[in-house]
């Protein structure tokens, strides 16, 4: 857990010039929309920007549990990810870290995702914050991050439609 709290510093005070923020209003409720980040069932179905698949290498989603996984871009290389889980609240909150899982990742980014309750949708809102600006810039330019955030939201939303409408045939 020290490695963590050493993580943790680059991530504060100002942040205003090193985030990304994507907020979206879904269209399902609160604990649905949870379930879908939080469960690899559906997780695999979503994750990742157009074209990009994903495998699941370890995944142990509670606070200080770690999720090991390979992102497959449609160019056909492989992208290894580690997130480790800061904190959860059911059906709130997700914090974590995400990066490589190299040592001393220069590029690791603090990720805070939160649901709210909009009547029978949900509000999400993911806030990245990276070390620097400047990498901050970086991974907007080379990796596309803000236009890679919203298609990833964009499949999410399609997965959604997908959980409900399985829960409404089992409901019939």
């Amino acid at each position: 857990m020290d490695q963590l709290a050493v993580n943790m510093d680059k991530f504060s005070g100002k942040t205003d010039d090193r985030e990304i923020v994507i907020s979206r209003v879904l269209n399902a409720p609160q604990k649905l929309v949870f379930k879908a980040w939080t469960d690899p069932a559906h997780l695999i179905n979503w994750w990742g920007p157009n074209g990009f698949t994903n495998t699941f290498h370890e995944i142990d989603i509670r606070p200080g549990g770690v999720w090991r996984f390979t992102m497959h871009g449609p160019n056909g290389m492989d992208f290894p990810n580690l997130i480790q889980f800061i904190n959860i609240v059911e059906s709130e909150r997700i914090e974590y870290l995400h990066g490589s899982g190299e040592d001393d990742d220069e590029e690791q980014f603090k990720v805070t995702v939160t649901f709210e309750k909009e009547g029978n949708k949900t509000r999400l809102t993911m806030k990245s914050i990276f070390p620097s600006a400047a990498i901050r810039d970086m991974v907007v330019r080379e990796y596309g991050a803000i236009e890679g955030g919203n298609q990833t939201i964009d499949r999410l939303e399609q997965e959604l439609i997908n959980m409900q409408t399985t829960l409404n045939h089992l409901q019939q």
